[in-house]
């Protein structure tokens, strides 16, 4: 799964290039999100090729908790799961019986779903960012401050307050767009949620 894998692709070294950063945009976003300390929702992703195309279209669900504690699971025949305990993300494929073990650090803060998890210190760092307010709608758009990254912008709306959905956009005109539904912020996650214990006999991969 596209989208899932991204989260563990190293980012490159922060070399930024031209654009224009709204700083009223970035003090809303950060706003935006450090007001919801823990979300959990389900979600519905679907993947298009340039021409509108569909590729894939999966479903699961997710959880954060700031700083740096992310649950990502699909459902169906494209399962995975993704975790991360704030040291480091494991991405778990129960077809293949295999683990990538990462460590979490600056880079995979740029990524698009750690984004929800991470420093909102830290994402003008990374992103140029504007928004568009439509009545009770937010959009932001980021774009990467690194040369040949996997995306070329990511938006993201909330809806009354609360992540509604994000576009990721790569360099060929590909799209995953994201629909969270039933979200709910600041309400307890249970710590195990952040904790994955890795199958006996699995093959184990460290990055």
């Amino acid at each position: 799964m596209r989208f899932i894998r991204m989260l563990l692709l190293p980012a490159l070294a922060l070399t930024a290039i031209s654009a224009h950063a709204d700083p009223a945009s970035v003090a809303s976003l950060k706003n935006l999100l450090d007001k919801s300390q823990t979300l959990t929702a389900r979600f519905s992703q679907l993947t298009l090729d340039a021409g509108g195309t569909q590729l894939q279209e999966t479903a699961g669900e997710m959880a954060v908790q700031r700083p740096g504690l992310f649950y990502w699971h699909t459902e169906g025949k494209a399962e995975q799961t993704i975790v991360s305990d704030g040291q480091k993300v494991t991405l778990w494929d129960p077809d293949l019986e295999q683990a990538t073990v990462k460590k979490l650090d600056v880079r995979l803060n740029q990524t698009p779903a750690l984004l929800l998890s991470g420093d909102v210190s830290k994402i003008s760092q990374s992103f140029d960012i504007t928004s568009k307010e439509q009545g009770e709608v937010m959009d932001f758009t980021l774009k990467p401050k690194t040369k040949d990254t996997l995306f070329d912008s990511l938006r993201v709306s909330f809806r009354r307050g609360l992540i509604n959905d994000m576009q990721l956009i790569d360099s060929v005109g590909q799209r995953t767009n994201i629909l969270f539904n039933g979200v709910k912020a600041n309400q307890a996650v249970p710590a195990d949620k952040f904790q994955f214990k890795i199958p006996a006999g699995a093959d184990v991969i460290q990055e």
